[in-house]
């Protein structure tokens, strides 16, 4: 197997994590004598595409996502469909949502527990010609995540506290949709609301915990629909709730399992991919069963959790 390291140069505090990881890769590649190889991105869908080409000589591959989010939805999708590769998250960026469910930043920044973890089939999410191994969303919360990158270039402002802002600018702006929803082609329903978050996994945003509940390898969705009940000033007091997953039990909120969902907006909305947005009409979010194989890290305590109960899916409703 050929291990490639695709490494985003400017991820980690001005592209220091990037440049530390660098001499760890050598040095234990070089001492286990792996066939491996150091790939530095050159632009932004410059990772996509290598990845994509590399997929495609039909070599048994890992590669590994060495950066943010954004790192891991290149990796993400220039794997998709390619049966004949592996891919692993290390963590170098500033939000580093989706490795949340399998252990901290500093245990998975791990180049010895990368290239000796588990391989377990995880699902995805495609949505138009893009896939999302963590998240999607419309509504306010995808014109948050459309704003958090001009915050994130103020000085001391870090992806977490980005999307915060960002929050605060959008409860400033319109704060509702009329969204036409159907889930699993049941009958459609139209509604004023906040947001519609679909899940894979549980955090983004940089820690924000969207689908509290969410497994990305039980072959659903969590689909949560925010209605628009409350009035701004209640949205704002209601923000740091929401970053915990405490949002589920709001009377206004509905929450269900399925594995589609449309959406048509009356007016143009932007949908968030894994941070990659678009504005669009109308759109389509499904499931995709074990769409990928996915590294859990050997020192990640995810099957041990899952067992003992302390991550768990219970409580939604499926329709």
């Amino acid at each position: 197997m050929k291990h490639i390291f695709v490494v985003n140069p400017k991820s980690g505090k001005k592209g220091r994590d990037a440049q530390k990881i660098l001499p760890q890769i050598d040095e234990y590649c070089k001492k286990e004598a792996l066939d491996y190889e150091i790939y530095i991105t050159k632009a932004a869908n410059d990772g996509l595409q290598f990845v994509k080409k590399m997929a495609a000589t039909g070599e048994h591959i890992r590669f590994y996502a060495c950066g943010g989010d954004g790192t891991l939805f290149e990796v993400v999708n220039g794997s998709f469909g390619f049966d004949n590769v592996e891919v692993a998250a290390l963590p170098l960026g500033s939000g580093n949502d989706f490795i949340r469910l399998f252990g901290t930043k500093e245990q998975l920044a791990n180049v010895e527990a990368q290239v000796n973890g588990t391989v377990i089939p995880l699902d995805l999410i495609r949505c138009g010609d893009k896939v999302a191994i963590n998240e999607c969303s419309m509504g306010m919360d995808a014109e948050v995540c459309k704003k958090q990158s001009d915050f994130k270039k103020l000085p001391m402002v870090s992806g977490e506290m980005a999307y915060s802002v960002a929050a605060v600018w959008a409860l400033m702006k319109k704060v509702e949709s009329t969204f036409t929803i159907s889930i699993d082609d049941k009958e459609p329903f139209t509604e004023k609301v906040i947001f519609c978050f679909v899940g894979n996994s549980r955090w983004y945003g940089g820690g924000y915990m969207g689908g509290p509940l969410a497994m990305p390898n039980d072959g659903l969705l969590d689909i949560v629909v925010v209605q628009k009940k409350v009035s701004r000033l209640k949205l704002l007091t209601l923000l740091g709730k929401y970053k915990k997953g405490m949002h589920l039990d709001w009377d206004f909120t509905n929450f269900i399992r399925g594995k589609k969902i449309t959406v048509h907006a009356k007016d143009p909305a932007v949908v968030n991919v894994d941070g990659e947005c678009d504005v669009v009409n109308d759109c389509t979010m499904e499931i995709v069963e074990k769409g990928i194989k996915f590294v859990v890290p050997a020192n990640s305590t995810f099957f041990e959790d899952v067992k003992s109960g302390r991550i768990s899916g219970e409580k939604a409703i499926t329709l």
